[in-house]
């Protein structure tokens, strides 16, 4: 039986209803289910869980503004499931810090491989900060970047990030200088080969940019080379 603690967010029943079933017969039983932004804060704000389902479209509150504020209580992974389906929705999930996105109507298994592959990253992360390659301390002078302690300085300050965007970074920093695409970095990063989005990897690479101080436009850091994909540039520690 799985332990991980889930949390699902969604005003139609039918909908929690089919995702229980389906997260139960793949040996998840840790599940709270609610139909408004208000209990789901509630819930946050006295327990803990290690993945949220969040519907966008929920009758008390948009789910973008809950996310906000969910993010103030904790990182745990975010996935979007919602029936909007355009790129600037997208484009604002993940950039106030959702994980993944998921449109309506989905397949069940779709929801559940994602599932799978951020539980896996996580237990995978988790087992490389006990090893040596976890302890590993990035100090590039610009930035520095501590995984295992999940921290990042940029100037000497402490930057939030959410752990999607570390997990990310830690990415680049252990692989400087190679050339990835964004299906390969999708498949490394998110786990999950098969329902990959290129806008999801794109959209965090843009938030990681700004964090670093990374010029978007002429960006020394991480460089997108047109139609092939990015490579992470270490930035030279001055002496």
């Amino acid at each position: 039986m799985n332990t991980e603690k889930i949390l699902l967010v969604d005003d139609e029943q039918g909908i929690l209803t089919l995702l229980e079933i389906t997260l139960r017969k793949e040996r998840y039983h840790d599940i709270t289910s609610c139909t408004t932004g208000e209990q789901a804060l509630f819930y946050i704000q006295n327990h803990t869980y290690d993945l949220i389902l969040l519907d966008v479209m929920l009758g008390d509150v948009n789910g973008f503004e809950l996310c906000r504020d969910i993010r103030k209580h904790t990182d745990a992974p975010i996935i979007f499931i919602t029936s909007c389906a355009s790129d600037f929705d997208k484009l604002t999930g993940l950039g106030i810090g959702g994980d993944d996105y998921i449109t309506k109507p989905f397949n069940p298994l779709e929801v559940i491989a994602r599932i799978k592959a951020l539980f896996r990253r996580q237990n995978l992360t988790q087992s490389s900060a006990h090893g040596n390659s976890g302890n590993k301390e990035y100090n590039y002078g610009r930035f520095i970047l501590k995984p295992a302690d999940a921290v990042l300085l940029v100037g000497g300050q402490t930057v939030e990030c959410t752990a999607k965007e570390l997990e990310l970074l830690s990415f680049f920093c252990r692989n400087p200088n190679r050339i990835y695409t964004t299906s390969q970095i999708y498949e490394l990063v998110w786990g999950n080969p098969g329902y990959g989005d290129e806008k999801t990897v794109t959209i965090h690479i843009s938030k990681i940019r700004k964090k670093l101080n990374d010029n978007p436009k002429d960006p020394e850091l991480i460089i997108n080379l047109r139609g092939i994909g990015y490579k992470f540039v270490p930035p030279v520690k001055e002496s």
